[in-house]
């Protein structure tokens, strides 16, 4: 591990130490390559490198072959001098980058940085023991802390007790707030006033009593078209067809909707600036769509089904009805006197009486035993 570390910050910090040359602006458009192009040898401390080729420090020659083929194509441009002065500039770096002090900090550099890494001892991962919550503890804020249940001693009530315990705990709560905090909102209570003649807009709003959902920002708004103010017949009959399948031509409403912002008054204040678009459309005497027909294909006529007259009961009907009551009770009276009504009840205990009579007497006749059954040994 110590050896990898040794020559990945070896390999880092030889590229990371340069001397500053001076350049020309001739030499802005050489990438970052290397400044020599023979290879560096470094001399070999122990013995274990014998066998590596001579690492004695070599003497610096330039080699063109060596260049990248981008490289090479930038330095064939370059006047006599200016090769010279890169010749030379590379001769400098590989001096510095192979002498004794240089390699000497290098090397102490990466043996103290692998000694560190050595040295470091690996954290040991403790797992942390989830503590199960019991079932007195579900709902509350602390309930991974509270841990589980105690024994059942014999001492408390069911689980199911304390559920329905709970239960009423929560009815008694809101009892408690229907007695004594809902009679103050009568203080904050506004009469009822009916929208004039200049509040032709209805909104409608949804609201989840404080819960989040996103239907909360819906707004609906209807009006009806005669009741706008300023709008001639042709001009009403125009802003029909702009709002196209939103009117609906039994009652003479349009319907809008938005749910396309965030809040309620945004969509709110999108709904009326619509309307005041349309109504200003509507205005517009230049094309006034005489050419287009009402098209009411969009809205399904419900069947009206209306009660017959005939099966009202008018006083009349009930006159009647009452006197052909009084009929079926005096004829039934009489019948009984003769002896002629019959009771129901009487009649079936007679026919089933009869039934009995004529019914055979059923004898138990004892099963002859089989052949096959075993015979018990004494």
């Amino acid at each position: 591990m110590a050896a990898a570390f040794n020559r990945l910050g070896l390999a880092t910090l030889s590229h990371s130490r340069r001397i500053q040359c001076r350049r020309k602006p001739w030499t802005s458009f050489i990438h970052r390559q290397q400044f020599h192009s023979s290879q560096i040898y470094r001399a070999a401390k122990d013995e274990e490198s014998s066998d590596r080729p001579d690492t004695a420090k070599q003497a610096y020659a330039f080699e063109y072959d060596q260049l990248d083929p981008e490289v090479r194509h930038h330095y064939d441009l370059l006047s006599p001098q200016e090769k010279l002065q890169y010749q030379d500039e590379d001769r400098q770096a590989y001096e510095h980058l192979t002498s004794s002090d240089i390699e000497s900090q290098l090397q102490g550099d990466v043996s103290q940085a692998a000694y560190e890494v050595s040295q470091e001892t690996p954290r040991e991962r403790v797992p942390l023991e989830r503590i199960v919550p019991g079932l007195m503890a579900m709902g509350e804020i602390d309930e991974q802390d509270s841990g589980e249940d105690d024994d059942f001693e014999g001492d408390d009530i069911t689980s199911t007790a304390h559920g329905e315990l709970e239960q009423h705990r929560e009815i008694r709560d809101y009892a408690r707030i229907a007695a004594w905090e809902m009679p103050m909102l009568s203080k904050l209570a506004k009469p009822f006033v009916p929208p004039s003649q200049d509040q032709p807009l209805r909104f409608r709003y949804t609201t989840y009593m404080g819960e989040t959902h996103p239907a909360a920002k819906k707004v609906v708004l209807e009006f009806c078209t005669r009741d706008l103010p300023g709008l001639t017949e042709a001009q009403r009959i125009k802003l029909i067809k702009l709002v196209g399948v939103r009117y609906n031509p039994e009652t003479d409403l349009v319907k809008m909707s938005s749910e396309m912002f965030e809040t309620q008054a945004q969509n709110k204040r999108y709904l009326g600036d619509l309307v005041d678009t349309l109504m200003t459309e509507a205005k517009d005497p230049t094309d006034m769509f005489e050419d287009v027909a009402l098209d009411f294909r969009h809205h399904k006529y419900k069947p009206k089904v209306e009660f017959p007259e005939k099966w009202k009961l008018t006083e009349a009907r009930k006159a009647q009805l009452e006197a052909n009551w009084q009929q079926r009770a005096l004829e039934d009276q009489q019948r009984q006197e003769q002896g002629r009504l019959i009771d129901g009840t009487q009649f079936i205990q007679k026919v089933l009486e009869a039934v009995r009579e004529k019914q055979p007497i059923r004898q138990q006749v004892q099963a002859p035993a089989s052949k096959f059954q075993r015979k018990r040994i004494p």
